[in-house]
């Protein structure tokens, strides 16, 4: 099912590593239709080299990949196209960044905050295999953590709640709550 909103949101899916992002966004993009991309894959190779060699990302690393995806989000917007991305987003400036991608700032773009204790995070982390974030960066990640607040577009959940139950919540405050995951085939 493709879901077109009569104003295009777009659905920013965010946490530190291992939150459940992919997971999230994935359902999200099977029940909308809505274009989906994983902020992983706009990183460049040297990103992705340095994280794997155990060294974290700096402000410096971070801003050409966030405009990068930006970019992509706000190509969407353009085309009146709702979409959903996964990203860290781990600052406020990061989803200051992300925020103007509507180019109309008036609250198209919707954060899902993933939220869980920094043991199962670690656990998720220490179980994924193939992926380029070593479990040994989860600290900085959470250093760099500044969750979202009372005056920005988004909602902050347990990640550790059943994925259908975090999709319905998203679409809830989306606007899209008439969408049901039971219409999708999709499963937990």
């Amino acid at each position: 099912m493709s879901e077109k909103a009569s104003q295009p949101v777009h659905l920013v899916i965010m946490g530190v590593s291992a939150s459940g992002k992919t997971t999230v966004a994935e359902r999200l993009a099977a029940i909308t239709g809505f274009p989906y991309a994983e902020a992983d894959d706009f990183h460049p190779a040297a990103n992705k080299e340095k994280m794997a060699s155990g060294n974290p990302l700096n402000d410096d690393d971070r801003w050409p990949w966030l405009r990068s995806l930006a970019d992509w989000m706000q190509a969407h917007a353009e085309a009146g196209d709702s979409s959903i991305v996964t990203c860290s987003a781990l600052k406020r400036s990061y989803r200051d960044v992300l925020r103007e991608a509507d180019g109309v700032h008036d609250g198209r773009v919707l954060f899902a905050e993933l939220d869980a204790p920094a043991s199962v995070l670690l656990e998720r982390l220490n179980s994924r295999r193939g992926h380029f974030m070593p479990a040994s960066l989860l600290g900085s990640q959470l250093d760099t953590l500044e969750p979202l607040t009372d005056d920005e577009n988004g909602l902050t959940l347990d990640a550790t709640a059943d994925p259908d139950f975090l999709v319905a919540e998203v679409l809830e405050a989306a606007g899209l709550s008439h969408l049901s995951t039971s219409d999708t085939g999709v499963n937990s």
